[in-house]
């Protein structure tokens, strides 16, 4: 395991580019262009500067990317913290398109009195929401991270998916 460093740099004229080194030498960033543009970017170890590849990306991409890569590190952080506790698993749930708490509170759901499951964080367009409340307002796509008994997580998936 190494430390990894994010550098940031200001592009004038252009937005700023963020990036670290990976393990094999190779630069992984992005670049926020002052219009709003998103680009991902990986470029030659020897030349910082000498792009291996670009996507562009919409922030809507960016968000869905930012939970696949942000959501199974928050579960896996949470599962080592609760490696030595019995019965304690750690789960991600997604709000999919179509799921009756679409557009509703996570009080609505009523998972902690259904399943005895508690929801720790939420994971939407690339932030970590924390200790969502009762009132917190769900959209599909969100990633719920829920801590809880395999049989309670099992139950919350389904009350996500169908009530």
């Amino acid at each position: 395991m190494y430390d990894v460093n994010v550098e940031v740099t200001p592009l004038p004229g252009i937005g700023v580019r963020k990036e670290f080194e990976a393990g094999d030498g190779r630069r992984v960033g992005v670049i926020s262009h002052r219009d709003g543009k998103i680009e991902l970017i990986v470029s030659k170890s020897e030349d910082p500067d000498a792009c291996l590849a670009s996507l562009p990306m919409s922030a809507d991409e960016a968000g869905a990317l930012a939970n696949l890569l942000g959501a199974p590190q928050l579960v896996a952080q949470l599962t080592e913290e609760h490696r030595e506790l019995p019965g304690i698993n750690t789960r991600q749930l997604t709000v999919k398109s179509g799921s009756p708490y679409d557009g509703r509170t996570l009080g609505d759901t009523q998972i902690r009195t259904r399943t005895g499951v508690s929801v720790v964080a939420v994971m939407r367009a690339g932030q970590v929401l924390p200790s969502p409340a009762p009132d917190f307002t769900f959209t599909a796509g969100d990633m719920v991270v829920a801590v809880g008994t395999s049989e309670g997580l099992e139950s919350a998936l389904k009350i996500l998916l169908h009530g």
